[in-house]
């Protein structure tokens, strides 16, 4: 006689459960984290627990930004580090895995726009937008898994994307910023496939418009704002913290299981678009 059993599901380990989204003790490399949603991002995994190195191209900004977040009790340095320049990844990227003991997570925040139409994109500016906002995450890449490859303990790497790496945008000069953006998104994907082997998952976390500094002059032009909110099926704007939220999903137990992935968190537009 068959007798069934009282569930279905596999015996679950509540330890596991309970320490889901705990990234206490983890190492973060954050390029590019004193920029606006960086900087929540830097703040975010300090205050659950993880040490983590600022890095851009700002020695000032990346040390200030440690500063507060040391003062908070967090554990946080900064570093000098031109995304552009690979030596400067290499150099930077080994500084963060000394001074950390290594490195269990990489955030990279780096990225710019810079916006022409397409009569007037001129060679300078489309590189420097390649060298910055693609180029960079290929060595980023590249220098962290060497270093937790090396340590074979695995590890995590998220990038930070934009819904303009799946929609185009009307009426804008947005052809570099969008070829990036779009082929970061197979640079994800191929760096999946290439590092799982060593246990290290590779994702990216794709944002439209988030509260910020940078910003706030664009929303208060109530034409731009209404634009912005009539095609937002969540009818408003993104607070810093929701995208944080995915960032320690990734970076956490929680995800543990994804890989070659990239989550819009933009009120449902790449949805409805």
């Amino acid at each position: 006689m068959n007798i069934q059993s009282e569930t279905l599901t596999p015996a679950i380990d509540l330890g596991l459960i309970d320490n889901l989204f705990n990234i206490h003790g983890r190492r973060a490399f954050i390029p590019g984290g004193y920029g606006a949603i960086g900087e929540a991002i830097a703040i975010g995994m300090a205050r659950l627990g993880a040490e983590v190195c600022i890095a851009g191209p700002s020695l000032g900004k990346a040390e200030a930004l440690a500063q507060r977040i040391t003062s908070t009790g967090g554990r946080a340095f900064g570093l000098v580090l031109d995304a552009r320049k690979e030596q400067s990844i290499f150099t930077a990227t080994a500084d963060a895995a000394k001074r950390m003991g290594g490195i269990d997570i990489l955030v990279n925040c780096v990225g710019i726009q810079r916006e022409q139409t397409i009569l007037d994109v001129t060679p300078d500016t489309f590189d420097e937008v390649y060298a910055t906002n693609l180029r960079s995450a290929m060595f980023l890449g590249q220098a962290v898994a060497r270093d937790q490859i090396e340590r074979g303990q695995g590890g995590r790497h998220i990038h930070l994307l934009s819904v303009r790496s799946q929609l185009a945008l009307r009426g804008r000069g947005y052809s570099a910023y969008c070829a990036t953006k779009g082929a970061l998104v197979m640079l994800v994907k191929q760096h999946a496939m290439e590092l799982a082997p060593h246990n290290i998952t590779v994702n990216g976390v794709a944002p439209t418009f988030i509260q910020s500094d940078r910003i706030r002059p664009h929303l208060e032009k109530p034409a731009f704002r209404n634009f912005i909110l009539e095609r937002n099926p969540l009818g408003r704007i993104g607070e810093p913290v929701e995208v944080v939220g995915q960032i320690i999903t990734f970076a956490s137990a929680a995800g543990s299981y994804m890989t070659g992935q990239v989550v819009y968190i933009d009120g449902g537009v790449t949805a409805s678009q």
